[in-house]
């Protein structure tokens, strides 16, 4: 099931090939900084079958971002719902990503996040799309803003899910994607 398309990329649903990778984008210590848990295999291969049966059944989820060519998968973009009583409206969709470190600094998650925000916004009529991130994540809100998205000042929260064993990853940040606002679409690479 293939979602969108951008010039290098595929979004699509999990396929049983892109076990391994899943296995090592949810593991890495690198890839997972500013997450409080490393999940084991079991649990990995629990939010694989979650995801890619979200992804069947409601066309949301953190879809598998591949090559175009060649279909090797290089982590997940995606669109999906999430849950923050009393930071998001109820039914909010937030966008997000995870890239196998060796794919790092190649503008895949820009790319694919483009197309994504169009395709929630045009598509699905999605008013507003959110990202946040932990405050120190340089990398994600650097992403963030290169999608356009526009930072929610004032709006920084405390993740509820972070326990309070991670003092350091609590505070997060809040940027928004309306439907008023078009991500520009660019053949640069980042």
């Amino acid at each position: 099931m293939i979602i969108v398309e951008t010039e290098r990329l595929v979004l699509r649903n999990w396929q049983e090939g892109d076990r391994d990778l899943f296995y090592e984008i949810n593991r890495d210590e690198k890839v997972m900084t500013f997450f409080p848990l490393r999940r084991s295999h079991a649990e990995c291969d629990l939010l694989f079958a979650r995801n890619r049966d979200a992804i069947t059944e409601t066309g949301l989820g953190f879809y598998a971002l591949a090559d175009r060519d060649t279909d090797e998968a290089y982590g997940f973009c995606g669109l999906s719902k999430v849950d923050l009583p009393g930071i998001l409206p109820e039914g909010a969709v937030e966008i997000g990503w995870r890239l196998a470190t060796r794919y790092w600094g190649n503008g895949y998650v820009t790319e694919a996040g483009k197309r994504l925000l169009l395709y929630g916004h045009d598509d699905l009529g999605l008013r507003d799309i959110y990202a946040f991130a932990v405050h120190d994540n340089i990398r994600s809100t650097a992403v963030m803003r290169r999608l356009e998205m526009q930072y929610l000042q004032g709006q920084d929260f405390d993740h509820p899910n972070v326990p309070d064993t991670h003092p350091h990853l609590k505070r997060h940040v809040l940027f928004r994607s309306t439907g008023d606002i078009r991500p520009t679409a660019t053949k640069q690479h980042d």
